[in-house]
């Protein structure tokens, strides 16, 4: 509940005024008013269908028309002032601005708590809250002290009385007063004997309004139910209102009403499609073998938050992992809901270990399924620590940029292609380079692409700060893979923010050829003993002896289950990093399933140590066959 002073529109402030502060009340109440609301005491009857507006008494015919067109000119303007809002705080704010001073001296306006969304049914009880009021300040003494107590000042039942504040929250009772007026829809006068019952039960206990034609109680109306009400007031230096401003009264309410109606949708599906799009993009990064990851996601607007932009990363067997960057068009949930439907359908080929082009063809198939306008761009790599390539297929996304050791930014050389959903296109991969320390960065368009520049000269920029930003940690260092992604976000200017960014950078570490361990077995009886003892040399040269026993053990293990189903070469391969990892590949697409075996069984135990003692296993179908992996900690740790 704010409260917010109001000067006159269009004049200069009254703390600007010093040589009018010791004019009399009565003739600053009197300027305060437009021609639209300077009504004379006593009701005006509503005219008839057709009739001109009446004049009332001491008033000619003429003076009354033009202010009846005051009237409507103030209604337009107010009605769109309203109409500019865009969130619910800006709708109700627009009325209370609307409305003091030029309509009334104050105003209180209450929503229902909480708000109904859409169809759904409103919870019991009908409960109404003070969400704002306003009221006009006639004096520079009302205005004195600190900021801070003037927005905390309650606000008050007669504007221009004894500072009462009004009850924050009214529970609606059910046939009651009050139900009655809302159900009515139609504004009243405060002495009304409906009003009367009526605004003690929304004000409290003990409050009073001014006499007369001094107040109007406006329901507010949505399109489907009564969500709240206004109380317009005005004090005693001023003319009371007549009945031709409960029209006024009446179309204010409306069109806040239906205003506040379409803001709570809005801020619903907003609401809706934002989670719908966060919950579908990574919580966090993997840690792969290898490779050092992180990444940036920014909404175009706060007004637009939710797009279809999508990175991730996923790891693949033999310690590679997939690097995907995409963005479907358009900035609605349903550009979200494709999103994670396009990032699901990659997250599963990617798990069948396709190539990069398969995957992206595969995707361009789905895409198809979803609609005939579904269109995104997709670019998919694929990083191999062991052998230091990177294999990238492009689906009309830009191209990424490799920042080398050295602090040079190349724009790699990938096929165009065409982007997802087109259908009946190829999709081509090339097999590059990617040297230890290099940086690799995958981006979306919005962070290249604006109204201020075009697409290339945008990635120019970024090769260039990428450059720029190498050379600042030196020659022989990388610079800091977080604060690298923060410097790449700093070159947006205040007109670049056109569409949403992601942004995802993949420092390549590699693994040392002298840290990897590969043979090819023979599917026969001898092989789980030669994995014994080459497994055993390789730990030996490594001076990891202390982990033999349980290494030659899970070997033995896993290639016994390999070489049982195999009909070609098993391969064994075995990683040291900060943990040592063992892969064993076979041609059998049937993947192992841990099961407990009986007492007087011989096998069925294989898996169960494999768990007990790996930090941890898995299994990964391949297009050729199968991987099952464990991973072991050094000692110590």
């Amino acid at each position: 509940m704010t409260e917010h002073p109001t000067s006159h529109e269009g004049r200069q402030p009254l703390a600007a005024r010093p040589q009018e502060r010791t004019r009399p009340r009565q003739q600053d109440a009197a300027s305060a008013a437009s021609p639209a609301a300077a009504s004379i005491p006593g009701p005006a009857p509503a005219p008839g269908p057709g009739a001109a507006p009446a004049a009332p008494a001491g008033l000619d015919p003429q003076a009354a028309v033009r202010r009846e067109g005051d009237r409507l000119r103030f209604v337009g303007a107010a009605t769109r002032r309203i109409a500019r809002g865009i969130d619910l705080d800006e709708i109700v704010l627009g009325l209370c601005r609307a409305s003091v001073p030029t309509f009334s001296d104050a105003i209180l306006v209450y929503l229902r708590d909480p708000l109904p969304v859409g169809d759904e049914r409103p919870v019991a009880p009908f409960v109404l809250r003070l969400r704002r009021s306003d009221r006009l300040r006639l004096s520079e003494e009302e205005t004195e002290g600190p900021p801070e107590t003037e927005r905390l000042r309650l606000p008050v039942i007669d504007p221009h009385g004894d500072l009462t504040p009004a009850a924050e929250l009214c529970e609606v009772r059910s046939g009651g007063a009050l139900a009655e007026v809302l159900r009515g829809v139609r504004p009243v006068f405060g002495d009304s004997a409906a009003a009367r019952a009526a605004l003690p039960e929304l004000l409290g206990a003990g409050r009073t309004v001014p006499t007369g034609h001094r107040a109007i109680l406006a329901p507010l109306r949505g399109r489907r139910r009564v969500i709240g009400a206004a109380v317009f007031l005005r004090g005693t230096e001023r003319p009371s209102f007549e009945a031709n401003d409960l029209l006024v009264a009446a179309q204010l309410a409306t069109h806040t009403a239906l205003g506040i109606d379409k803001a709570v949708l809005y801020g619903r599906e907003a609401y809706i499609a934002d989670e719908l799009q966060r919950t579908m993009l990574p919580d966090s990064l993997p840690q792969p073998t290898g490779v050092r990851l992180a990444s940036r996601y920014l909404p175009a607007a706060e007004t637009a938050r939710v797009g279809g932009d999508w990175y991730d990363a996923i790891p693949l067997p033999g310690s590679r992992v997939a690097l995907v960057v995409g963005d479907v068009m358009g900035h609605s949930m349903t550009s979200a809901a494709i999103m994670g439907q396009l990032r699901t359908t990659a997250q599963t080929l990617a798990g069948l270990d396709l190539p990069p082009q398969e995957v992206l063809h595969h995707l361009d198939e789905q895409a198809q399924r979803l609609g005939s306008d579904r269109m995104a761009t997709c670019l998919y790599a694929v990083y191999d620590p062991v052998t230091h390539r990177i294999t990238v297929a492009n689906a009309g996304h830009p191209p990424p940029v490799l920042l080398h050791l050295g602090g040079r930014a190349e724009v790699l050389r990938v096929p165009a292609g065409a982007p997802i959903g087109v259908g009946g296109v190829d999709f081509e991969a090339v097999e590059l380079d990617a040297p230890a320390g290099a940086t690799l960065l995958l981006y979306t368009d919005g962070l290249v692409e604006s109204r201020l520049r075009d697409v290339w000269t945008g990635i120019e920029l970024l090769r260039e700060r990428l450059a720029a930003t190498a050379r600042l940690t030196g020659p022989d260092h990388s610079p800091p893979l977080e604060a690298l992604c923060d410097d790449v976000l700093d070159m947006l200017g205040p007109g670049d923010r056109d569409d949403d960014i992601a942004l995802l950078a993949a420092r390549f570490d590699g693994i040392a050829p002298s840290d990897v361990a590969y043979w090819h077995l023979e599917p026969e009886e001898t092989a789980p003993g030669k994995a014994r003892r080459l497994a055993r040399r390789a730990l030996s040269r490594w001076g990891l002896d202390d982990m033999s026993d349980a290494v030659e053990l899970l070997v033995s293990e896993v290639v016994t289950n390999a070489v049982r189903y195999a009909e070609r070469p098993v391969t064994l391969r075995l990683l040291r990093t900060d943990i040592l990892r063992c892969e064993v590949g076979d041609d059998s697409p049937q993947l192992p399933r841990q099961r407990r075996a009986r007492d007087m069984d011989e096998g069925g135990r294989g898996l169960f140590l494999v768990n007990r003692l790996a930090r941890r296993w898995g299994a990964t179908r391949l297009s050729t066959g199968k991987v099952v992996w464990f991973e072991m900690p050094p000692r110590g740790q």
